[in-house]
């Protein structure tokens, strides 16, 4: 299972990076010159080394996070729909049980998915101790764990969102850097464009920051709305081993293991 998620983990970080490099060749080559050099720094001597080109860098993975997210999202949602309990009104002796638990570990997501790994672990509490208040207890403490476990699976998400802010204040300081090192040569100041060339220098260091925001602000939005598809389907699994598992315990023949 973890060889498989660093794998198509990978995956998607390669096709951010080349989507990434993408974009910036078609800014590079389709985008006028102002946009090119607010977006790209594109008559920086250290060109493509710049500033700009790490936030898109940064930016695009983001964007192959929170794919990742929105998948495993979308996968515990499917859950719902594989019938691990029954649905009819049915009480749930302990021969029942098992044969329940058999086959949720026996399937693909057994182990990886919030649901079945919620209902195991409800079962196996309740045929040991053979009570309903420690299952509900069990399943309680395991929608915290998930939740815990949510909000970890976004800590690079979360690193991303203060590195492009930084890059973009990093950019800024660098811009201005460069416009005083020009201004304090003297040759340059008797140019006749002098003025023009400083204050060209020192908006491009001032955009720069604004780029990052504005990424900062876009991937903060989606990020948002992914994790909170992420959280409601554990809460909708909760609701549903709450509605189908543990109201329908029959109190006798739990089995105890």
């Amino acid at each position: 299972m973890k060889t498989r998620s660093f794998a198509r983990r990978l995956f998607v970080f390669t096709l951010a990076l080349i989507a990434a490099i993408v974009t910036i060749g078609i800014i590079r080559f389709t985008a006028s010159p102002m946009l090119q050099e607010i977006l790209l720094d594109a008559d920086a001597s250290f060109w493509p080394f710049t500033v700009q080109n790490i936030m898109w860098v940064a930016l695009f993975i983001g964007f192959g996070e929170l794919f990742l997210r929105w998948s495993a999202a979308a996968d515990e949602q499917s859950q719902l729909k594989r019938g691990y309990l029954p649905t009819e009104d049915q009480m749930l002796d302990g021969d029942l049980l098992l044969k329940i638990r058999e086959s949720i570990v026996s399937r693909r997501f057994g182990q990886e998915a919030f649901l079945p790994r919620m209902i195991t672990r409800t079962i196996d509490q309740y045929r040991m101790s053979g009570k309903e208040d420690q299952a509900i207890s069990v399943l309680n403490s395991s929608l915290e764990l998930y939740m815990h476990e949510i909000d970890l699976r976004y800590s690079i998400l979360r690193y991303l969102t203060w590195l492009i802010p930084s890059l973009g204040f990093i950019g800024t300081v660098m811009g201005i850097m460069f416009a005083l090192q020009y201004a304090g040569i003297p040759a340059n100041a008797e140019a006749d464009d002098f003025l023009y060339q400083v204050t060209s220098r020192l908006g491009v260091a001032f955009t720069t920051t604004l780029v990052a925001l504005v990424m900062s602000a876009v991937l903060v939005l989606i990020q948002s709305l992914v994790q909170s598809k992420e959280e409601r389907a554990l809460n909708e699994a909760g609701q549903y081993c709450l509605d189908n598992l543990i109201l329908r315990l029959s109190g006798k023949s739990a089995g105890r293991a």
